[in-house]
């Protein structure tokens, strides 16, 4: 494989990952994405499989079982997964490795991390995040689960929403209010086993795209926890999780680039076989030259996009930049996937073409992980506005 002229981003190791996260995709992974969309669901061996290639833990250290590359590894497969057709798969992969774990590396005990973290790298547990609720979305400061102290141990009452990976999840990791504390004082972080008794799940969500991918409301009715299942520090739970979702927005923007190139791939491709009037589609100025705007659009968010990354890696949280990235990316990507379909004209909307799937799933990247309208306020606020 040409290695991607994006210095000094990626190397030959990166190259090297590149290919066999392709084969996985090409092998495992897309000749089954229309069974796992029909069935709401992928299959946990999948996830199994991944924790044997080492996919599941590319950038984490290799004392808790990962392989010890850099952060770009995980750009890498970001990347890699968006070609397998569909988001729902992917956008389950990134809450397993990008958005659950990470707190438990950054802030968790020794116990924790092997408890949780290792078996969740090796793919023998599946992980969620809960932090959305019924009522409270992106006022992360305004959640309302409750965990009050009981003897040894914690005792958590609450529902969480839009919960990826939630109906089959082994574990949650879990924002809660740990005080009367208002905003943002008083909330911390937990880690719950879903066969805890008093966790259920109030009901599967049937979702317009990213149907591969199961998503429930989840019910804690008064869960007992030990006391070591308290992740980090009492009451420092929103700075915990404000961390976690700058790497979930980091990663949704590569994510969100690699669905638009692929788009962009398929449109192109078909508006060179596709004729009309005598002559490929690719032949009429118009477009062409859409053609040609959705590349650049594509390939100046993606600069942006490793930019931020680059810094991100180096340990930097460029919160700014970095909804930035997650903004531009998610706007592109929905605009290239909405002209991509156009050029298929009337078979782009139909099922038996990929790109309506992509259309349908690349809504998703202007809500997750912080709308286009938090984005807009973050960077707002960055400028002292």
């Amino acid at each position: 494989m040409d290695r991607m002229p994006y210095p000094p981003y990626f190397t030959e190791e990166h190259d090297r990952l590149r290919e066999s996260v392709r084969r996985f995709v090409e092998k495992e992974v897309k000749p089954y994405v229309d069974q796992w969309e029909e069935q709401g669901e992928f299959p946990k061996s999948i996830l199994r499989r991944m924790g044997e290639l080492g996919f599941l833990g590319l950038r984490y250290p290799e004392e808790v079982g990962g392989q010890g590359g850099d952060y770009f590894s995980s750009i890498v497969m970001a990347e890699e997964l968006a070609r397998c057709g569909a988001g729902g798969f992917p956008m389950a992969v990134a809450v397993q490795t990008e958005m659950a774990t990470p707190p438990i590396l950054q802030f968790g005990t020794p116990e924790q991390k092997k408890l949780f973290l290792e078996p969740a790298l090796r793919g023998e547990k599946l992980a969620c995040l809960g932090i959305t609720e019924p009522d409270h979305g992106s006022d992360v400061a305004g959640i309302e689960t409750r965990a009050r102290r009981e003897g040894d141990g914690w005792v958590i009452r609450g529902r969480k929403l839009f919960i990826t990976n939630g109906p089959r999840a082994d574990f949650i990791t879990l924002v809660a209010r740990t005080s009367d504390e208002p905003g943002y004082r008083g909330i911390s972080l937990f880690l719950v086993e879903m066969d805890r008794p008093g966790v259920s799940v109030g009901r599967r969500l049937d979702k317009v795209g990213m149907r591969s991918s199961d998503t429930a409301e989840l019910v804690f009715d008064d869960v007992w926890v030990p006391a070591d299942r308290l992740l980090g520090e009492e009451g420092k739970g929103f700075y915990q999780i404000m961390w976690e979702l700058q790497g979930e927005r980091m990663i949704a923007a590569a994510g969100a680039v690699a669905t638009a190139q692929y788009a962009y791939e398929l449109a192109l491709a078909y508006a060179q076989e596709r004729r009309q009037f005598g002559r490929p589609i690719a032949g009429f100025q118009v477009m062409s030259h859409l053609l040609a705007e959705m590349a650049v659009e594509i390939e100046a968010c993606r600069q942006l996009t490793y930019s931020v990354a680059w810094r991100f890696a180096r340990g930097e949280v460029p919160s700014k930049e970095i909804s930035m990235a997650k903004l531009a990316a998610s706007q592109t990507a929905f605009w290239v996937v909405d002209r991509a379909l156009q050029i298929f004209g009337g078979n782009g909307y139909m099922a038996e073409y990929p790109i309506e799937r992509l259309w349908r799933d690349v809504r998703l990247n202007r809500i997750g992980a912080g709308t286009d309208e938090i984005m807009k306020e973050i960077i707002s606020k960055e400028m002292g506005l």
